[in-house]
């Protein structure tokens, strides 16, 4: 059975793409303005100063990647500068095929855990336990 399609209010969804967008700018207003008061005008990853007429050029970066985990500490955010937010980003892309990453990159080991951590170890072990 098809779902009959209904054709959407453009005023409605025009109000209502209005809503998300103040939403949003205000929740990222809130965590950005207590992440500039809580850390120094300065990029985590590759130490670049900023000052107030630069400081636009200053982005919070959730580490967990959620934009809705923000504690009043500021556990889950770091500044960086827009080139290193972009980065960190990008991480994910870098990675070939083969499980390397390109241009020397290394992941950002504020991902969380990694399940295959322990492997080599257990592979190196049971290696040893046949000779």
């Amino acid at each position: 059975m098809r779902l009959k399609k209904t054709k959407i209010d453009p005023k409605a969804k025009a109000q209502f793409l209005d809503n998300l967008r103040k939403d949003r700018a205000s929740r990222e207003s809130g965590y950005r303005e207590q992440a500039l008061a809580l850390f120094p005008h300065i990029c985590a990853r590759c130490g670049r100063e900023f000052a107030a007429k630069n400081l636009a050029e200053l982005t919070v970066h959730h580490k967990d990647n959620n934009h809705l985990n923000n504690p009043p500490d500021g556990s889950n955010w770091e500044l960086l500068c827009v080139a290193c937010h972009d980065d960190v980003h990008q991480d994910g892309e870098r990675v070939n095929h083969f499980g390397g990453y390109a241009l020397g990159a290394a992941p950002d080991q504020s991902l969380g855990h990694n399940p295959f951590d322990a492997l080599k170890n257990l592979l190196d072990d049971d290696s040893n336990r046949d000779t």
